[in-house]
């Protein structure tokens, strides 16, 4: 509990009140059952006026609506505590994902991260909004009927536990056998959950190769085993979780004999046996609701497992105040990566390059380089293994992320589209841009034209025009939101891939404007669209093999040449058969 009281900062007063609420709201349950001994009193004794029984009835209602009302209460404010917190650790976790190294994220699979999300957070609501609150009531009640059977005779306050001894030995071993095997539960949902997103998500691919037997195949072997797994661990807990169900709310198995003995030698009354009958009954409630907390709380405890797991990710290392830079050239000094942090997984080499602000650096070569990566590495996504990056001077690893962010727009060639309308999908570039000013940077990015063919123009839904965009289009709205941000720094990896010819040649024109005098780093395959950069950098496996404008590598850079000739090659071919590489 007290680990779950750890995300309940901000809401420890509401879930206060909820267990006093809580408490009362047992009190007031307990004492109509006192009235209705004293109902029995007033028979026994043959004083049945209607005045003393109709007050002690009277009394018992009102105690029963007060325990009505306490209870409500105690949940309602218990349930906004409860989605407060939730609230708070989704939060908590998207801040984490965003401080945090790219590669620490992309550890964990999207099913791992969406049961741990969704599932996992909401499944901490009950124990917040009724172990707490609940759990106090059903904590106090058995307390206050065993001390009021002890008041009556501590032979009945004693008869009333016989079987808890018992049932605890069967809830302990519940707890052994299903404990063993909640681990491999939860990677067993995670499986099921990721293989699940995966079919949804490549449905197309799935569609177009034919593959759809194989990947059904794979999908129901991932439920199949889920459920089998599922119902072999509850089989084996089957007969403990029984006996432990059915022995620890039986008190009237001590209570109802030993009542009946005591009434027998005239120690207790036929009254006092009532209330201790009820008594005991009223205890069965809430050890019913304990045992069920109890098995709650060890679910409870490998949940809140998995959503530290992602809470104590690693955090890349940043100050809180802003720092002053001298410009905006950046620098890469001797720079080594590996995304393991091993040296011999390095996958940059001493990688030495200088951007002069409002200069256009491209970086070619052949495919698994490293270009992305040094893009990436500007942006922070991870941070260097060895080396420095500065921009304007200063490491980036001393500037807060939200500075560099604002610093350096990134545009790649794998475009995201939010679940919300194109207009704000263009907006994400700057939340703070009126209607026109996105438009502006729509029309900019060649977005108008076939935003104008959408159902609802701007307005329409990014998931209802995912389906119709192009991979071209939607890059191009990722381009209309780097315009639209306007940042000093401008990386751009492949952003003009899947743009066809037509509008290619007017977005380069655009993005040649709205460049101009920005620190303009590029990665292209197109060697036709990075022939006037300032420096083309030249990468092969993770080395810089060249670097120098257009015409000095097709002089000194066999590479570089090699590659030129194949694009060129290829571009007359492609113009010959009438498209275009």
């Amino acid at each position: 509990m007290k680990r779950v009281m750890a995300y309940a900062a901000g809401s420890k007063k509401r879930l206060g009140a909820s267990v006093i609420l809580s408490v009362l709201s047992v009190i007031s349950g307990l004492l109509p059952y006192y009235c209705i001994y004293r109902v029995l009193n007033l028979y026994i004794a043959n004083q049945t006026e209607p005045s003393g029984i109709l007050r002690w009835c009277g009394l018992a209602l009102l105690f029963y609506l007060l325990r009505i009302v306490c209870f409500s209460a105690s949940t309602w404010i218990s349930h906004i505590a409860a989605y407060h917190i939730l609230e708070g650790l989704r939060l908590r976790l998207v801040e984490r994902f965003l401080h945090a190294p790219l590669g620490e994220v992309q550890k964990h699979s999207i099913g791992e991260i969406k049961s741990i999300m969704v599932e996992k957070i909401e499944s901490m609501e009950p124990p917040l909004a009724h172990m707490i609150p609940e759990g106090s009531g059903h904590l106090l009640l058995p307390v206050i009927s065993v001390i009021a059977l002890w008041m009556i005779d501590w032979r009945l306050a004693l008869a009333s536990l016989v079987t808890v001894p018992l049932s605890f030995v069967f809830m302990a071993l519940t707890m052994m056998i299903s404990g063993k095997s909640f681990k491999e539960y939860d990677t067993s949902n995670a499986t099921m959950n990721s293989t699940i997103v995966e079919y949804v998500e490549g449905i197309e691919v799935i569609k177009a190769f034919g593959r759809a037997g194989v990947s059904y195949e794979k999908y129901a072997n991932a439920i199949l085993n889920y459920k089998k797994f599922v119902v072999k661990w509850l089989s084996s807990t089957w007969i403990t979780m029984k006996m432990t169900f059915a022995l620890f709310p039986s008190t009237l198995l001590g209570v109802l004999p030993m009542g009946l003995y005591l009434v027998l030698h005239d120690t207790i009354s036929i009254s006092e046996l009532a209330l201790a009958v009820m008594l005991a009954m009223s205890m069965v409630t809430s050890f019913a609701k304990l045992e069920v907390f109890m098995e709650g709380i060890r679910e409870m405890n490998f949940n809140i497992d998995s959503i530290e797991s992602l809470l104590t990710m690693e955090e890349l290392p940043e100050p809180e105040s802003p720092v002053a830079v001298k410009g905006h050239s950046v620098v890469l000094s001797d720079v080594c990566f590996s995304y393991s942090g091993k040296k011999e997984a390095e996958v940059l080499h001493h990688i030495q390059l200088d951007m002069p602000e409002g200069s256009y650096t491209a970086l070619v070569g052949p495919s698994g380089g490293g270009k992305s990566t040094i893009a990436k590495l500007i942006a922070r996504f991870w941070d260097v293994t060895e080396g420095t990056i500065t921009i304007g001077g200063v490491d980036i690893r001393k500037m807060p992320l939200a500075q560099l962010s604002g610093l350096v727009s990134f545009v790649t060639q794998d475009n995201f589209l939010f679940r919300c309308s194109i207009l704000e999908n263009i907006r994400v570039g700057r939340p703070d841009a009126t209607d026109e000013e996105v438009k502006e940077a729509a029309r900019a990015a060649c977005c108008e034209e076939f935003i104008e063919k959408l159902p609802k123009g701007y307005d329409t839904l990014a998931g209802e025009a995912g389906k119709r965009l192009s991979g071209g289009e939607k890059q191009r709205i990722a381009i209309a939101r780097m315009m639209l941000k306007n940042a000093p720094i401008v990386i751009l990896d492949e952003a003009t891939a899947f743009t066809d010819p037509e509008n290619e040649d007017r977005l380069q024109q655009s993005i040649a404007a709205l460049t101009k005098g920005k620190t303009l780093l590029v990665i292209a395959h197109r060697l036709s669209t990075i022939q006037n950069a300032d420096q083309i950098v030249v990468l092969k496996d993770g080395r810089i093999e060249a670097t120098g404008t257009q015409e000095e590598l097709l002089a000194t850079c066999p590479l570089y040449e090699r590659m030129w000739k194949a694009h060129i090659g290829s571009r007359t071919w492609a113009v010959s058969t009438g498209g275009e590489n």
